[in-house]
C-alpha cells in the first residue's frame, strides 16, 4: 500500500498544473432512508485512482465513517453505481456500499435516529484525488465534497403520540383519507420506544403503530410478566383509526418483538398478516397473562451458557433451548404469517425458530404461511441505509451482543425484505384481499 500511495501521490503533484475540474455529485440530495444513493465523480484523470469517503453524524453527535478506493474511467469519471470499489471498507460494485459499510469511531455503537420530526441524517461525501486510507495523523483536505440528507418521515406524514389508559406508543398515519393497511410495529429486547421503521412504513402508505411494550415512561422497565389484554387494547385502539382499512391488522416485529407478533397472531383474531424477523417460536424471559392467569410461562434464559468470544462479544445463542411447554401456539393463527430468518444470526438460531413453527403450520394443514431464508444475513435487520452492525451495545448489557453477517449479503437481505414486508402487508390487510 505504501508504494502504490507515494506513486500515485507523485502522480498527483506532478498533475497539479492541470485546472481542477473535479467535481462530485449526489442524487437525490433529499430523500427517504429507504431510497438508494447515487454517487458519481467527474474531472478525474483518465485511470487515476481516488478515495470516497462517506461520513455520518447522527442526532448525537456519533460519528460514522467508511471510504473506498476507485479508478477513474478513460473519461475521468467514476460511478459508483457501475465502477468497482478496488479496497477499502469493501470491494466489488455496490452503490449503496459506502452507506452499508459505515463504521462508528466510537466501537459497537449504531446511529441513532429517535426523533423522526426534528431532522434528517446529514452525510458529506469526500473525494480523494489520491489513495488516502485514513491510518492516523492529520488527514489532507478533499478536492471536493458533497452532501445529502435522508429522512426516516415523509413531509405529509402525521405523527400521533399515544397515551391511551396504559397504552404508549406513536401512531403514523399517510396524508389522504385512505384507507391503508394497519400495522403493529414490535422492536426488540432493548425496549424503550423506536419509531424510524413506523414512520418510514408510514411513508410508503400504512397507518402504523409503534407500539412501546416495557422500558418505557411509565410501563414496567422488564419484559418478565406481559399482557395479552394490552396488545388486545393496542389493536382496538389501531382499527378505530379513520384511515384504517380493516377489519384486520398486521404485526410487524424483529427479535423479541417477533416472538410477540407469533404470539398475537395465535391469540387475537384481529391479526391478520404477520411479518416475524428473525423471532423465536418459543416465548423466552417472559410470562404470558391474560385475565390475570398465566397463558404461557415462558423458557427461561440458561445464564451459564452465554459465551465469551475471543474478540470480547457476548454470545448468547445458548440461551434459547426449545421445551414444549412455552411453545408459542402458532396453530391457532388464522391469518398469514411470513417468516423472515437469517441464517447466520449468532443472537441465536433464527433459521431454526422459523423452521419449526413453518412446519408445524404445513403439518397442520395451515397454509396461510411463507418463509424465506436470507444466507449471510445476522440478526439485527433494519430498514435499508443502516450501516451493518456485526455487533454492538445493548441496554443492560456490559459487552457488545454477537448479531453476526456479513456486510454485503446483510444490506442486501434488508432491501429484500423492505420490499417483501410491504408486498406482504398490501396483499393481505387492504378491503380486496381475501382472509
Amino acid at each position: 500500500m505504501t508504494a502504490v500511495y507515494k506513486a500515485f501521490k507523485r502522480h498527483f503533484y506532478n498533475s497539479r498544473n492541470i485546472p481542477n475540474m473535479v467535481n462530485l455529485i449526489v442524487t437525490p440530495e433529499t430523500g427517504l432512508a429507504d431510497e438508494h444513493v447515487h454517487i458519481k465523480a467527474s474531472g478525474l484523470q483518465p485511470n487515476q485512482l481516488a478515495t470516497i469517503r462517506l461520513t455520518l453524524h447522527d442526532e448525537k453527535e456519533n460519528v460514522f465513517q467508511s471510504r473506498a478506493f476507485y479508478k477513474a474511467d478513460v473519461e475521468g469519471q467514476i460511478n459508483l453505481d457501475s465502477n468497482p470499489a478496488l479496497g477499502g471498507n469493501y470491494q466489488g460494485v455496490h452503490p449503496m456500499g459506502l452507506l452499508w459499510s459505515l463504521k462508528p469511531l466510537k466501537p459497537f455503537q449504531r446511529p441513532v435516529k429517535k426523533d423522526v420530526k426534528a431532522g434528517p441524517f446529514l452525510y458529506t461525501v469526500d473525494l480523494f484525488e489520491f489513495l488516502s486510507v485514513g491510518l492516523g495523523g492529520a488527514e489532507p483536505q478533499p478536492t471536493c465534497s458533497a452532501t445529502f440528507n435522508r429522512w426516516h418521515i415523509a413531509a405529509d406524514v402525521q405523527r400521533t403520540q399515544i397515551r391511551d389508559g396504559r397504552l404508549r406508543g406513536t401512531i403514523f398515519s399517510p396524508a389522504g383519507t385512505g384507507p391503508y393497511p394497519g400495522i403493529i410495529d414490535l422492536f426488540g429486547g432493548g425496549g424503550g420506544l423506536a419509531e424510524y421503521r413506523a414512520s418510514l412504513l408510514a411513508s410508503r402508505g400504512f397507518v402504523v403503530f409503534a407500539l412501546a411494550y416495557f422500558g418505557y415512561e411509565d410501563l414496567p422497565r422488564s419484559f418478565q410478566k406481559l399482557d395479552l389484554e394490552y396488545f388486545e387494547e393496542a389493536t382496538d385502539l389501531l382499527l378505530k383509526h379513520p384511515k384504517v382499512a380493516g377489519p384486520k391488522l398486521g404485526v410487524l416485529g424483529v427479535s423479541k418483538g417477533a416472538e410477540i407478533g407469533l404470539l398475537l397472531a395465535s391469540y387475537l383474531p384481529q391479526i391478520g398478516a404477520t411479518v416475524s424477523i428473525n423471532g423465536s417460536c418459543n416465548i423466552y424471559g417472559s410470562t404470558i397473562y391474560h385475565r390475570g392467569k398465566v397463558l404461557i410461562k415462558g423458557a427461561p434464559y440458561i445464564a451459564e451458557k452465554t459465551v465469551i468470544t475471543k474478540e470480547g462479544f457476548m454470545s448468547t445463542a445458548g440461551l434459547y433451548e426449545p421445551r414444549a411447554d412455552s411453545l408459542i401456539p402458532v396453530e391457532r393463527a388464522s391469518g398469514h404469517i411470513l417468516f423472515l430468518a437469517s441464517a447466520a444470526d449468532q443472537y441465536y438460531n433464527s433459521q431454526q425458530f422459523a423452521q419449526f413453527p413453518f412446519y408445524r403450520l404445513m403439518r397442520n394443514e395451515k397454509t396461510k404461511s411463507r418463509m424465506i431464508i436470507y444466507p449471510g444475513a445476522g440478526h439485527l435487520i433494519e430498514p435499508p441505509g443502516f450501516p451493518f452492525s456485526y455487533a454492538s451495545h445493548l441496554r443492560g448489557q456490559n459487552l457488545p451482543l454477537l448479531y453476526g453477517g456479513e456486510m454485503i449479503p446483510h444490506c442486501q437481505a434488508e432491501d429484500s425484505i423492505w420490499k417483501e414486508i410491504q408486498v406482504f402487508f398490501r396483499k393481505h390487510l387492504l378491503p380486496s384481499s381475501n382472509l
